[in-house]
């Protein structure tokens, strides 16, 4: 058997359920820290696994040009040579490809690129996305796409998803079932609900373990997006886990997961961390802001990271302002938590069919803001 999904509780159109994989379970709606070159940024494995994540993301692109994935392969797998026990998604490296413009030539077979790292010329096909992936014993493997650029007019989106789909037909061919590993199509069409619709046809009829909704995320806007997933997400089959790649901010996140998304990853809560800024129930904190520097509090007094647990917001500020590494982990750490323990309230709330109740009041704490300090003088 390959991956298997199993739908345990829903409210509306969002779910409850489980994936189960060659490396373990994951409980959905689950966010997957996203560890690009096989770690997560600023993070230890068993720190990333104490936050409550239970998979994450490696990349194609970048674990094919560095290390080199015949190299992982021989050291054991990404899970041996990341120390990562439990399951790991790898992204197609389609996105990054797309990403380097300049660098690459695009023909109906495949893509070639200089890396950015070394100049060194490099191809990527559909088979070999396949096998890089394989080589690198990801627990889900995803379909390399031509990732449609934004804005873009809906001739040159309609010719990148069918090409996508050319593509998706041949990687199935070259995927070979094992089991407890799965295999992704994604979803392409930009925001036109007719492409959306015939993508979506294309990848049911070819079949696949779950399916991905890519394409967003790119700068169309929150409004957009939910909308695109309004009619978008309906087309996908119900026994299979729905993935919305590169999302995002979380209360992007909530309102996919009303929409019946399954799984999420971005590099906003590490990125974030390094950038001085944290996630709260109430929003978002800049600690570089001179405002904290004699504030006693934690980020947030719920939150049972190190962070919050053993430093003030004060200690923080401190080691934000001085450049001290220090500062980027336990940020990167609270963001972590922070973003499972909205995937975790989000759960529950499908369980116990009080969604939006929840979503009310995330909305509501979110508009509040923070707290300022209580003045010394008052």
């Amino acid at each position: 058997m390959s991956l298997s999904y199993q739908l345990l509780g829903s409210d509306g159109a969002a779910r409850r359920g489980r994936i189960t994989t060659a490396h373990g379970t994951i409980e959905t709606p689950a966010f997957m820290p996203v560890g690009t070159a096989g770690t997560v940024k600023a993070m230890l494995p068993q720190s990333v696994a104490e936050t409550g994540a239970q998979i994450v993301l490696g990349n194609t692109f970048h674990l094919m040009l560095r290390p080199g994935a015949e190299r992982v392969a021989a050291l054991g797998g990404l899970h041996k040579f990341m120390n990562w026990p439990g399951p790991i998604l790898t992204d197609s490296g389609g996105f990054q490809v797309m990403s380097l413009k300049e660098l690459r030539k695009l023909d109906p077979d495949g893509v070639t690129f200089r890396s950015p790292k070394d100049g060194s010329q490099h191809r990527l096909t559909p088979e070999s996305s396949i096998e890089i992936q394989r080589l690198l014993d990801a627990d889900i493997t995803m379909s390399f796409d031509e990732c449609t650029s934004w804005p873009v007019e809906e001739p040159e989106a309609a010719f990148s998803m069918r090409l996508s789909m050319k593509w998706a037909a041949r990687g199935r061919k070259a995927f070979t079932e094992r089991p407890g590993y799965g295999l992704f199509g994604i979803v392409q069409g930009s925001t036109f609900p007719a492409l959306r619709e015939e993508s979506a046809k294309a990848l049911i009829d070819i079949g696949f373990d779950g399916y991905a909704v890519g394409g967003l995320a790119v700068g169309e806007g929150q409004e957009l997006m939910f909308s695109t997933l309004d009619y978008t997400v309906p087309m996908l089959p119900a026994d299979r886990p729905r993935y919305l790649m590169g999302v995002g901010r979380p209360g992007d996140i909530v309102g996919a997961v009303k929409r019946g998304i399954d799984m999420f990853d971005c590099v906003m809560p590490t990125r974030s961390g390094r950038t001085a800024q944290a996630f709260t129930r109430r929003g978002e904190l800049n600690m570089r802001n001179a405002r904290h520097r004699d504030d006693p509090r934690p980020i947030d007094e719920h939150c049972a990271c190190p962070a919050c647990k053993h430093h003030s917001r004060a200690y923080l500020h401190h080691l934000i302002r001085a450049d001290e590494i220090l500062g980027a982990m336990l940020l990167t750490w609270h963001n972590l938590q922070y973003y499972q323990d909205v995937m975790r309230g989000l759960r529950g709330a499908i369980e116990s069919r009080t969604l939006d109740d929840w979503i009310a009041s995330f909305e509501r704490d979110q508009a509040l803001g923070d707290i300022p300090p209580i003045s010394n003088g008052a």
